[in-house]
């Protein structure tokens, strides 16, 4: 976790690892349950757009220089907190790969 130089957020930084232990225990109970696991997929992205769009966007700095060193901060400690949504054809061609897609026929089987 990354705060203001002149913050002390040791407080804050164990309270954000109990929360993400407890969250990765929870989901662990779900291993093997795909419905289940979508379920905390979405529910981590609701939650990601409502910090972001209710709490992130409100706290930024309203000054060009304070501006500039939240950036900077951003780009230097690992970038923009994104949560990246699988692409469709990316979950196509794992379950191609497992065999519970039929494959297209090849060309030379059309030929024959």
């Amino acid at each position: 976790m990354n705060c203001k130089p002149d913050h002390d957020c040791s407080q804050l930084e164990t309270e954000q690892q109990a929360i993400t232990a407890q969250v990765k225990t929870l989901v662990k109970q779900c291993e093997g349950d795909s419905w289940q696991i979508l379920s905390w997929l979405r529910t981590l992205e609701s939650l990601h757009r409502e910090i972001c769009a209710e709490m992130f966007q409100p706290s930024l700095p309203d000054t060009r220089n304070d501006l500039y060193h939240l950036l900077r901060e951003i780009q230097e400690t690992g970038g923009w907190p994104y949560i990246e949504r699988m692409k469709l054809l990316a979950l196509l061609e794992n379950l191609s790969d497992l065999d519970l897609i039929p494959q297209a026929p090849q060309e030379s089987n059309l030929e024959q």
